[in-house]
């Protein structure tokens, strides 16, 4: 019974085999199996990352058909998911540059940290009840991390929310995996210094929350 049960699954292709028929023959049965394999965490990263959940999923949709596009150019020696990564994390940069262009044109004079894409400042005049459900919700860490230079934010993102190790991150930003663990360690100082003012104001059942300690849920947009 047990060998029996395992044999629908000795004909499954892998992901990188898949895309392989993808390359070579247009296989978009191949093609479909991997959107609906990899569609979701394709979305989160890019609503992580341009902190605008609408805006994510617009570019999970122009991921998939940039994949398409960019089929010919996949090596089958590669993993698929660090080729599939690259691909959404370079329209994510995109998005990004084309917002700092708008705020850059709607407010040329103030062009600070503070308008960062998603960040919302707490009101000074906010009650202890507002904050403490801000909190609950992570609302503050989603805020902290899209006040993040994208080169730290998304290793925050990818080890933290997407639950990659480092290697793996190294692999797909194509840097050295030293340099993505001072990256990380430069994401986590800078994280706490925008999050200590509000968090030393919280009720004590949060006083000792750490940004990173929070679940992953907190950073759902």
């Amino acid at each position: 019974m047990k060998g029996i049960l395992t044999l629908p699954f000795l004909g499954a292709k892998t992901d990188e085999e898949a895309m392989c028929q993808v390359k070579l023959h247009d296989d978009h049965h191949e093609f479909d199996r991997l959107v609906k394999r990899w569609e979701q965490p394709i979305r989160r990263l890019c609503s992580r990352m341009v902190g605008d959940s609408h805006r994510g999923e617009d570019l999970k949709q122009d991921t998939f058909l940039r994949l398409f596009e960019k089929r010919k150019d996949y090596q089958p020696k590669g993993r698929f998911s660090t080729f599939l990564w690259r691909i959404a994390l370079n329209l994510c940069y995109d998005e990004l540059r084309r917002q700092k262009r708008r705020r850059e044109l709607l407010n040329p004079i103030d062009s600070d940290d503070n308008n960062e894409p998603g960040y919302d400042p707490v009101s000074e005049c906010s009650g202890p009840d507002t904050r403490t459900a801000e909190l609950e919700e992570g609302e503050l860490v989603r805020r902290a991390v899209m006040q993040l230079p994208e080169i730290y934010r998304v290793v925050v993102v990818l080890r933290h929310f997407e639950d990659l190790k480092l290697c793996r991150i190294a692999e797909i930003l194509e840097i050295p995996e030293g340099t993505v663990n001072s990256r990380m360690a430069e994401a986590l100082v800078r994280l706490s210094r925008i999050l200590e003012p509000k968090l030393k104001n919280a009720q004590d059942p949060f006083a000792s929350v750490s940004p990173l300690n929070l679940p992953r849920e907190s950073f759902v947009l």
